[in-house]
């Protein structure tokens, strides 16, 4: 089982948290992801929705996700196209509704990545690699259990239980 994503980095900051992601008051307006996704970041850069291209990998500082626990925030981000995000630590709770939403959370030191620097993410039973294309820079993430990496190349939680619905508990 191998999960390969090629693209580029966007960069943010150490501790974005979910409102940074999409505002409080956005969500009072609608919790409609493709409605949503227009306002992407907008408080840390009000073109970062109009500039994000399918595919672009989020390369953050540390404890991204933090803040509120609310899924939009996830959901969001997959709606504007991003399908992981390579952090050096993540918000539990981000965390989790980033894998049961098919969200691939990487755990790696990202300082050597900057705007725009192509990104290429290899995730396998074994092992998870994150490349900068534009450097060479070769970096190692922490591995994903078997089943989180089943989970993510099903799409998330929900597709998982669709496609195995004698799900069990598989020992390590």
């Amino acid at each position: 089982m191998q999960i390969h994503l090629e693209s580029r980095a966007r960069v943010l900051g150490d501790d974005v948290n979910t409102d940074y992601i999409i505002a409080s008051t956005r969500k009072k307006e609608s919790l409609d992801p493709q409605v949503l996704k227009q306002y992407l970041f907008e408080a840390l850069d009000p073109l970062f929705a109009e500039s994000v291209k399918a595919n672009d990998i989020l390369v953050a500082g540390k404890n991204f996700g933090c803040g509120s626990a609310m899924e939009i925030a996830v959901t969001v981000l997959l709606a504007a196209g991003i399908k992981a995000v390579v952090a050096p630590s993540f918000a539990r709770t981000f965390y989790r509704n980033a894998i049961n939403n098919g969200l691939i959370p990487v755990e790696c030191d990202t300082s050597g990545i900057k705007e725009g620097n192509g990104v290429s993410i290899k995730l396998t039973e074994a092992s998870v690699s994150v490349s900068n294309t534009t450097t060479g820079q070769e970096l190692i993430g922490n591995p994903f259990p078997a089943i989180m990496l089943e989970i993510l190349q099903a799409g998330g939680l929900v597709p998982y239980f669709r496609t195995h619905q004698d799900f069990i508990v598989r020992s390590a």
